[in-house]
């Protein structure tokens, strides 16, 4: 029987906090007790805030846990091609339209439709565009002459294309979803793929690489456990595997907010110069000793 896949996949765009310690942490216990690979991945693709010196500070941070993990490491700004072929088969499928608004345009926007516009699961105001607003001459037009755009899934295409969805969560969401869960794709509206100086977004490179790297167990954050709607959505129309999901828990501040790589005082590097050791963070996220 081939063993399960799991994986840790930060963005070195600041250290790790006591979140990213308990999904580590998590992922590696549940590798051990299966049997299973613990994959390391670095998904830093957004090349303005990922830095060398975050990246090593992962590496030792969760050396300092005592988390191990296979080699090589992948990193996403290496596979930029791979993204491009995904893209390229969505294209072919007619689901993919350029928009070329820019944040203040759809602000301006979502603004003039008054505060009753949907938003995402996040909270960001859904695209207010759409693919029927201008022809796709005027479109292919406007990307030739080097206009800065951003490339869109047509989520009413993709839908109407792919049909309904589930996945199989073996946690829990925000509200309590567990079992066999429906995928809302649509509450996402039409989700950029890819923006003209940047060939993949989050959604279109981690369906990629945990199909490229046969990852069966994506253990993560109930913040993005709704983005698991997208993601089954890309899976099924590049004809790509389905992992097993598995959303655990936040780690929140005091106020009840989701930590951030700018809270230095959750940071684990600062944590462990302050005297912290593994068993204290082990104790402080409530993940006990396997």
């Amino acid at each position: 029987m081939t063993p399960p896949v799991f994986r840790f996949a930060p963005s070195p765009n600041g250290y790790l906090h006591l979140g990213h310690a308990l999904s580590a942490l998590f992922n590696a216990d549940l590798a051990a007790e299966a049997g299973g690979r613990l994959l390391l991945r670095i998904e830093d693709i957004d090349r303005t805030r990922c830095r060398p010196e975050y990246e090593q500070g992962i590496t030792d941070d969760l050396a300092w846990l005592g988390i191990g993990w296979e080699q090589p490491v992948r990193r996403q700004s290496e596979h930029f091609d791979a993204y491009r072929d995904a893209l390229a088969q969505l294209q072919a499928q007619g689901l993919v339209y350029a928009s070329f608004e820019s944040r203040g345009d759809i602000a301006a926007l979502v603004t003039a439709r008054g505060d009753g516009w949907p938003r995402d699961p996040d909270g960001a105001p859904l695209y207010p565009g759409s693919r029927d607003a201008m022809s796709e001459a005027e479109r292919t037009a406007r990307m030739r002459s080097g206009e800065p755009h951003a490339l869109r899934l047509d989520m009413t295409a993709a839908l109407a294309r792919a049909g309904p969805l589930r996945w199989r969560e073996q946690g829990t969401g925000p509200g309590g979803e567990s079992g066999i869960v429906d995928s809302r794709p649509h509450v996402w509206g039409d989700v950029i793929l890819a923006r003209k100086e940047m060939p993949t977004s989050y959604h279109l490179s981690v369906v990629v690489d945990d199909a490229l790297q046969g990852v069966t167990h994506v253990v993560r954050g109930q913040d993005l456990f709704w983005s698991t709607s997208v993601h089954r959505l890309l899976q099924n129309l590049l004809g790509l595997p389905q992992p097993v999901y598995r959303h655990h828990r936040l780690i929140r501040d005091s106020a009840g907010r989701k930590l951030s790589k700018s809270t230095q005082a959750t940071a684990l590097r600062s944590l462990r110069a302050g005297g912290a050791t593994p068993a204290d963070i082990r104790r402080i996220v409530d993940v006990p000793e396997p």
